[in-house]
């Protein structure tokens, strides 16, 4: 596939391109390669101008300067009109993604205690318990699924909402508000293209959540949502948008992502069954495994920054004030950190993955995604006979969270 720069700078603000993986790959092989630091000005004025950061050592660079390139006012890729709404109002939301220290850092604290290596070891059993529980139902189902909605959407849902001590009867909602928030841009997910119907899906989210809050405050009990309610900042507890910004990011960003890497990572060994039977073979591979599905899928596409002062990277400067877009998946196939990036190898080692970003603003959950995908794999990959797929698998147009939509496969159970 042959494309110019000037053509491979629009996949990032296309939602089309990141579902379509050759085209995605090819424009990023191509940024690097000639204009690693790229400056994009959208001559539609749909989009603010940002510097696109595609080498993995950039994008490392920048996640450690995290005093100079910050979160607020653009963490993600938006239109120019809700960039200019933020500055003048703020955010809606008030999530970790969003802030920066001292209040990122104040924030973390509330809850990076129920994500102490020591403290999620507790979860091994109730993993264990509920991988075996979704692989069951895949033996139950005739051979025929669609994987990616039935089993991998499912499962990091029930872990997550677990942790937070939902009803299992609210987890529907729960999965039908993520994918509105996070596929606002794909019409079989979103509830509507205007900025009024994204409005609309983070009122109800508030609704939920207000409610949860004053449930919790009124009758705390040991589960995350509990402390969330119930944390405090500096002795003060957190404000009424900081608790149920921090609610949403866990319910959602806690499991879509987790999802995604699920059914990504199912596609690549049933792709690569040279890497299946390998996994099947030696268990001792499920940790390397691990890295590697994140890697290969990488569910967050970027996070932006803008600079708070003049910064030269690459002979490129950045000037105060200017955004740039760290693409995690352009960094993830970097040929000069990863041997035959193009290759799905579960026994890479190391693996210098950035899908959890780095510094400060590295993924709390990091562990628990990591887990959850051994966990889910170590279950499935000894009952398994034969899988193939059954069909076209489909992935969700984005340009922030997503991953395959449907993966229908056909296998067979011991």
């Amino acid at each position: 596939m042959t494309i110019s720069v000037n053509e491979a700078i629009l996949v990032f603000t296309d939602p089309s391109a990141y579902a379509d993986v050759p085209r995605f790959e090819a424009a990023c092989a191509v940024l690097r390669k000639e204009s690693p630091i790229h400056y994009y000005e959208d001559p539609t004025g749909l989009f603010n101008p940002f510097y696109a950061i595609t080498k993995h050592a950039d994008v490392l660079e920048i996640e450690l300067h995290n005093e100079i390139f910050i979160n607020e006012p653009r963490p993600v890729l938006g239109l120019a009109e809700g960039d200019r709404h933020n500055e003048e109002n703020g955010h809606m939301l008030r999530t970790l993604i969003h802030v920066d220290d001292p209040e990122h850092r104040d924030l973390r604290g509330v809850t990076s205690e129920w994500f102490l290596p020591k403290n999620l070891a507790k979860m091994d059993a109730r993993l264990a318990e509920l991988s075996k529980r979704f692989v069951d139902k895949m033996a139950s189902a005739g051979g025929s699924i669609d994987f990616a909605t039935d089993i991998a959407m499912q499962l990091p849902l029930h872990v997550i909402l677990d942790i937070l001590g939902l009803p299992e009867s609210d987890y529907p909602r729960m999965l039908k508000l993520t994918q509105e928030l996070f596929g606002a841009a794909d019409e079989e997910m979103s509830r509507g293209t205007s900025p009024e119907d994204l409005i609309a899906v983070i009122t109800d989210f508030f609704a939920y959540f207000t409610q949860v809050t004053e449930d919790r405050r009124a009758n705390p009990t040991a589960d995350l949502a509990s402390a969330v309610a119930n944390g405090t900042i500096r002795g003060e507890e957190l404000s009424m948008i900081q608790t149920i910004s921090y609610y949403v990011i866990a319910a959602t960003a806690g499991h879509d992502t987790t999802a995604s890497a699920i059914a990504g990572g199912l596609q690549a060994l049933i792709e690569n069954p040279d890497q299946l039977d390998l996994l099947r073979n030696d268990p001792s591979l499920y940790a390397t495994a691990a890295d590697e599905i994140i890697r290969w899928v990488t569910p967050v596409k970027h996070f932006m920054r803008t600079a708070t002062e003049d910064y030269t990277i690459r002979g490129v400067t950045i000037k105060k004030g200017q955004s740039v877009l760290l693409s995690y998946p352009s960094a993830n196939r970097d040929e000069e950190v990863f041997d035959h990036p193009q290759r799905f190898d579960i026994t890479r080692s190391p693996n210098k993955q950035l899908s959890f970003g780095f510094g400060v603003h590295y993924c709390l959950g990091a562990m628990l995604a990591r887990m959850e995908i051994k966990a889910f794999f170590g279950e499935l990959v000894p009952r398994l006979n034969s899988i193939s797929l059954n069909g076209e698998p489909s992935l969700m147009k984005t340009t922030f969270v997503g991953g395959l939509k449907h993966l229908p496969i056909a296998y067979s159970l011991n």
